[in-house]
């Protein structure tokens, strides 16, 4: 992919837009959670793990280098025994914070009525 404008702006709905690869990123719940987390200011991998809860080393670390590569995240190595890194959100990163909190806001108030629909949904095709 080629650099865009910085004023450039996409089309999620163009299948052929790289937007659509930005809201796989956004879209996945570990970058939900991760950047949540995060908005309390930075952390270390362990502390982060902890937080976010249910995420094994592996995807964090994918998920981290993701949100770092697209420049969401800022990774920090301290030269020190034993080795320190830090992850931060950057100022992308925070403009992002806000649309995912009211998501992950929405998804925690409606996961009952939610979770009543599968249920009667279930019920009403296994019949």
């Amino acid at each position: 992919m080629t650099s865009a404008p910085a004023d450039w702006i996409g089309d999620g709905y163009d299948p052929e837009c790289p937007t659509r690869v930005l809201l796989d990123r956004v879209g996945d719940k570990w970058t939900v959670l991760v950047i949540g987390a995060l908005a309390d200011g930075p952390m270390r991998f362990t502390v982060l793990r902890d937080r976010v809860g249910g995420v094994s080393g592996k995807v964090l670390t994918a998920t981290l280098r993701a949100l770092a590569r697209d420049g969401l995240v800022t990774r920090t190595a301290y030269p020190t025994i034993p080795p320190r890194v830090d992850y931060e959100l950057t100022e992308l990163g925070r403009s992002l914070q806000e649309p995912l909190d009211v998501i992950r806001d929405w998804s925690e108030r409606h996961i009952a009525a939610v979770i009543a629909h599968r249920e009667k949904f279930d019920d009403q095709v296994s019949t």
